[in-house]
């Protein structure tokens, strides 16, 4: 599906040149600032900053946004190739910025890319606020003008074209911001003498955590550092991906590796006897860390392992799910109190710093946790309960999703909790076992994703659902 164009809450995602062209951002950033102008009045002034991934898309795309940010009226403060994270950091912390873009498709393949979009607190905007940037960039697609990129009419008010400036500093505000966090012991990192594998896939990772590592004294060894967006492989840091760094950590005799996806708000595991410890773990370790010194909720989303929850269990603290996308997290967390919280991607967010994912803090949490445990980061993990999760990406079936779900909800076993906040989650609490069954919103896929305390269990799970989502649309549940 080369030529679809996917919309979710927080931005647009496709293949370059196909569902997405220059044409397109140029339009969605004139749509994503007359929003801002209603929003803010007029009469405001301020800035828009823009950021982007390393991909070799990235920098027509930026432009493109750029001209049409700048046709309706706002000014646009260019950070260049950072992680997404640090240009959310920028947005929230830059008194001038509105709002914020980043030029990024996250874990999609190279030849994908699109547009996230943040408020002015440097979270992406919410679902209500995404929808009306869309209805303002599908109705452009009506309206277009045959004059210069980017001459969309400027709110009334603002003057009729902005300007486009470089901003630099944002990545060492975020090296800073992290290296200053009460959780945080620089010192006590350093005397472990931690060897740590690295792999940025090429992409904007290598601007910033070697630096990060190096600054709590560990030693780097890494690979595909260069933020050229030549992706030397499927850039989702999933275990499937990481046979190089896996590899890479034992010749080295690293004392673990570390893998990020090229947005770098996702971190990866491998441990010290080169064995990729699934992505899950990433948050609950960071949350075993955090409750150890804080206390609170803790949030994730439906998708995520229950080595998470396990971990806030043993803190002491309430633990609550949230549909899957980081905005979604993140306003649970706000409503709920939360001090940590995240995604089972390898996405952690602390609320100390900001709400959003972020890969850096969530290395510098690992580190905190091995050095004052004293331990491997299998003998972490190996003494505690654990899990067999199973993911699938299937085509979108047939039959209309919600016909899926009720096939799955008339056939499941007794017991199961459901749950329909996104898609369905199917879960038997007694037995340690759940299925969760999505549409994806960055890919044009249903996500299935079962976890058992057995291989076997989450298996057989997930062929269960996937075998549903294949049959026919025309049977139980349609009226």
């Amino acid at each position: 599906m080369r030529g679809e164009l996917i919309v979710s809450a927080s931005g647009i995602r496709g293949v370059v040149d196909h569902g997405l062209a220059a044409a397109t951002a140029r339009r969605y950033g004139a749509a994503y600032g007359e929003y801002l102008s209603e929003l803010h009045g007029a009469s405001r002034s301020g800035r828009v900053l823009l950021g982007r991934d390393s991909r070799t898309s990235g920098a027509a795309l930026a432009d493109a946004v750029a001209a049409g940010l700048t046709g309706v009226g706002w000014d646009v403060g260019d950070l260049g190739i950072v992680p997404t994270p640090t240009a959310l950091l920028a947005v929230q912390e830059d008194d001038r910025a509105w709002g914020g873009v980043v030029v990024t498709a996250s874990h999609n393949p190279a030849e994908w890319n699109g547009l996230k979009l943040a408020s002015a607190t440097g979270e992406f905007i919410d679902p209500a606020g995404g929808r009306e940037v869309q209805a303002r960039f599908e109705g452009s697609t009506t309206r277009e003008e045959s004059t210069e990129a980017g001459s969309r009419h400027p709110a009334a008010g603002r003057r009729v074209r902005g300007r486009r400036q470089e901003v630099g500093g944002a990545l060492d505000r975020h090296l800073e911001r992290i290296l200053t966090l009460p959780l945080l012991s620089p010192g006590v990192i350093a005397e472990r003498r931690l060897r740590v594998a690295l792999d940025c896939v090429r992409g904007a990772g290598g601007l910033i955590l070697p630096a990060l590592l190096e600054r709590l004294g560990s030693e780097v060894v890494g690979i595909h550092l260069e933020p050229d967006g030549r992706f030397p492989r499927d850039p989702e840091p999933i275990a499937a991906n990481l046979d190089e760094l896996a590899q890479l950590v034992r010749e080295a005799g690293a004392d673990l590796g570390m893998a990020v996806d090229p947005d770098v708000d996702r971190l990866a595991l491998v441990d010290e006897r080169g064995v990729p410890v699934g992505e899950d773990w990433t948050l609950a370790l960071a949350v075993e860390l955090v409750l150890s010194k804080r206390s609170g909720p803790v949030v994730t989303n439906l998708s995520s392992s229950q080595c998470i929850e396990d971990a806030a269990v043993r803190g002491g603290e309430a633990f609550y799910r949230a549909p899957v996308g980081e905005a979604n997290v993140a306003r649970l967390m706000a409503e709920v109190g939360a001090v940590i919280g995240g995604e089972g991607n390898g996405g952690v967010m602390l609320p100390a710093l900001h709400a959003t994912r972020d890969a850096p803090l969530a290395a510098a949490l690992i580190l905190q946790l091995l050095s004052e445990r004293n331990e491997s980061l299998g003998e972490l993990i190996g003494a505690l309960p654990s899990y067999a999760v199973v993911k699938h990406k299937v085509p979108r079936p047939e039959a209309p999703l919600d016909v899926v779900y009720r096939r799955l909800e008339s056939e499941a076993r007794r017991g199961s909790e459901v749950d329909q906040q996104d898609g369905l989650r199917l879960s038997w609490p007694a037995r340690g076992e759940w299925l969760h069954v999505r549409p994806s919103g960055t890919e044009p896929i249903v996500r299935v994703i079962a976890e058992a305390p057995e291989a076997g269990a989450a298996g057989s799970l997930s062929d269960w659902a996937i075998q549903l989502l294949q049959e026919p649309g025309d049977d139980v549940g349609e009226q």
